[in-house]
C-alpha cells in the first residue's frame, strides 16, 4: 500500500466520522419532533405509532419527506381547511395555497398560532423546520421564495396533514 492510499483512506474515515457526529446532534429522539419544547399533545413514541402508522410517524416524529409529486394533497383544489394528521390543529386555509411546482402541498401562510418553527442544520445548511403548534409534528420547512403578499413558501409533507373540505 501506498502513502497516498492511506492518506485518502484516512480522509476518508475521519469524514465520514465527521458526518456522523454531525448527524447524531441534530436527529431528533423517536417520538420527539422538537426535543426542547412542551406541546400540549403529548404520547409515547409506541403511541403515535399506532396512531400515525409507519409513514406518517416517519414523518411527524422523525422529521422525514415524503417523495416528491406523491400527495394527493399536492393537487388538493376545493375549499377547505388542512389539519395535521397528528392532532387535528387546523394548520392551512385552502385559500392561501398554491402550486408552487415543486411536488409538495405549498401555501403563503399558516393560521394564527398554528404552526412554530425551529432551525434546522440538518444536511449541511440551515432552513427553517415548520412544526405543528399542538402536538410538534414536523410538517416541512418555510422559504423565502414564495407569492405575494407574504413572500414565502410553506413547503408541507403531505403525509403530515388531512384535508377537511368546506360544509
Amino acid at each position: 500500500m501506498t502513502d497516498k492510499a492511506i492518506d485518502r483512506r484516512g480522509l476518508l474515515a475521519a469524514a465520514g466520522v465527521a458526518v456522523a457526529g454531525i448527524a447524531a446532534l441534530r436527529w431528533p429522539q423517536a417520538g420527539e419532533a422538537a426535543p426542547n419544547r412542551r406541546f400540549a399533545v403529548n404520547h409515547s413514541p409506541a403511541e403515535w405509532r399506532r396512531l400515525l402508522g409507519p409513514q406518517r410517524y416517519r414523518i411527524l416524529r422523525e422529521a422525514g419527506t415524503e417523495r416528491a409529486f406523491t400527495s394527493p394533497l399536492d393537487k388538493e383544489k376545493r375549499q377547505g381547511t388542512f389539519v395535521c394528521a397528528g392532532c387535528a390543529q387546523p394548520l392551512f386555509s385552502s385559500a392561501t395555497k398554491f402550486d408552487s411546482g415543486t411536488g409538495w402541498p405549498s401555501f403563503w401562510r399558516p393560521l394564527p398560532r398554528a404552526t412554530v418553527t425551529n432551525k434546522d442544520r440538518m444536511l449541511g445548511m440551515v432552513r427553517t423546520e415548520v412544526l405543528c403548534a399542538r402536538c410538534g409534528g414536523h410538517l416541512g420547512h418555510v422559504f423565502d421564495d414564495g407569492p405575494r403578499p407574504t413572500g414565502l413558501r410553506y413547503c408541507m409533507n403531505g403525509l403530515a396533514m388531512r384535508f377537511r373540505p368546506a360544509a
